[in-house]
């Protein structure tokens, strides 16, 4: 960060990282249950055809991709007496609440679920109003690097990811705790989509929808309002700039490529447990520890690596875990394996493997973000922040897709706790094949780690 800019970011204190962080709870409860259990609540338990949910997913991904874009361009773009980012948080925050109720509460308001056509047009107009809504995340990251000078960004990431966990580990409990016994009544028998929602489902969803609300109205209004940092060249010429950034483009392609496999582990993770290990009951409470003990003990286990040996050296050996391990969801095709045992190995390894990944993205666009400026003079996070999310985005589409079409086109094989579709097997080396490729790539191309860091 050039001279003057540090003098304008006053030094945090702990109060105000922990603040600005506190959001990640509710983002992470919110998107982190569209993206774990959507599938399976619409797949398993409405009945809805797997093609058809990954398709709206898909379609999601591409809305937010340009949504986030968009939104970290235009709060760069003009400086009010609240700041550049303050009204779009306030603006989003309500609509991602509500939608996200809507989306999985469909039973308040359609009156049949057994009409698939009304139930395929619920999920895409909520799922659409919901990623678009969640483009607020967008403008909230960007504003790291204007609250927070470089030295402080790594504690402000570990406050965050420790939000996030608790967020995401919260969501994952219910997910698994919650909706699938909601799942398990749906499919009977006899199956019946239109049975009353449980009270616990139906108060934690709500309660869910709320916390996202509350947590980014309170760090809009009490994080201070940032400098207004001058941006001399239009936002025309910001792009231009942004897209001569050589490091910057093939960071952005290797997140894409290693995306396709993380949104493939993350939204198959629970349909395996439930629809290919047929778990149920009391198997889950002890996959839900299993889960925890997974979160907690990884991402210490990451963030320490990180520190000690660099970001790229770190992120290589999350890929390197996660292709090594991934296949061991072949093991689902062997009746005599203890279908308990391989859901905990398969948990530990979902969440040991996303969880690492995910310690990344915060720090990654700002250190970028910041690099530019050492060569440029000026701060442009908003845009650096938002344009990889369309090639992100584009790549995750892809991949939820991929999914819905291997679950759907790939024959379905029968085991002995019943028919399962091969596609919900084979997503394992899959996603291990794909991160293959990333590591390869990002072990040549990307680079992570600058010189001004060490100063």
């Amino acid at each position: 960060m050039t001279e003057s800019s540090e003098i304008l970011i006053r030094k945090s204190d702990t109060k105000k990282k922990l603040l600005f962080a506190f959001p990640r709870v509710g983002s992470s409860l919110v998107i982190g249950l569209e993206g774990f259990a959507l599938l399976n609540l619409y797949y398993n338990g409405y009945g809805l055809s797997a093609l058809l949910v990954t398709l709206v997913q898909a379609l999601g991904f591409i809305v937010i991709g340009f949504g986030q874009f968009l939104f970290g361009w235009v709060s760069d773009a003009k400086y009010t007496k609240w700041g550049r980012r303050k009204p779009y948080i306030i603006m989003l925050a309500p609509l991602l609440g509500i939608s996200f109720i809507f989306l999985f509460l469909p039973r308040l308001i359609l009156p049949d679920l057994n009409d698939k056509a009304a139930l395929f047009i619920w999920l895409l107009i909520w799922d659409l109003i919901f990623k678009i809504s969640y483009s607020l995340t967008t403008v909230y990251q960007s504003w790291m690097a204007e609250q927070f000078i470089n030295s402080e960004r790594p504690k402000v990431s570990q406050f965050q990811n420790y939000f996030n966990w608790i967020g995401n580990g919260s969501m994952a409990i219910v997910s698994i705790l919650v909706l699938t016994n909601y799942v398990t009544a749906l499919t009977g028998p006899p199956p019946n989509p239109n049975i009353p929602i449980p009270f616990d489902f139906l108060i934690l969803t709500i309660v869910f929808g709320i916390i996202v609300i509350v947590a980014f109205i309170l760090v809009a209004i009490f994080m201070p309002t940032e400098p207004n940092f001058e941006i001399k060249t239009k936002l025309k010429e910001n792009l231009k700039i942004v897209l001569k950034n050589r490091n910057y483009l093939l960071i952005t392609l290797m997140i894409g490529i290693a995306s396709l496999a993380w949104s493939i582990l993350n939204n198959a993770l629970l349909a395996y447990t439930q629809g290919a290990l047929f778990l149920s009951g009391l198997d889950f409470y002890i996959i839900a520890g299993f889960l925890l003990i997974g979160i907690f003990s990884f991402l210490y286990f990451w963030r320490r690596t990180l520190e000690k040996r660099g970001k790229k050296k770190t992120l290589l050996n999350i890929f390197l875990f996660a292709v090594i391990s991934l296949p061991i969801s072949l093991l689902a095709l062997i009746d005599a394996f203890p279908r308990l045992l391989l859901g905990m190995i398969f948990i530990i390894i979902g969440t040991g493997s996303l969880g690492g990944w995910y310690l990344f993205p915060y720090i990654v666009y700002a250190d970028i973000a910041e690099d530019d400026e050492q060569k440029t003079g000026q701060l442009k996070a908003g845009i650096y922040a938002g344009f990889n999310s369309i090639i992100l985005n584009l790549f995750q589409a892809f991949g939820v897709f991929v999914l819905g079409v291997a679950i759907e086109s790939l024959p379905m094989i029968t085991l002995s706790g019943g028919s399962v579709a091969l596609g919900l097997i084979l997503f394992g080396p899959i996603s291990s094949a794909i991160l293959l490729i990333a590591y390869f790539y990002t072990k040549k191309y990307v680079k992570l780690d600058y010189e001004w860091e060490k100063k």
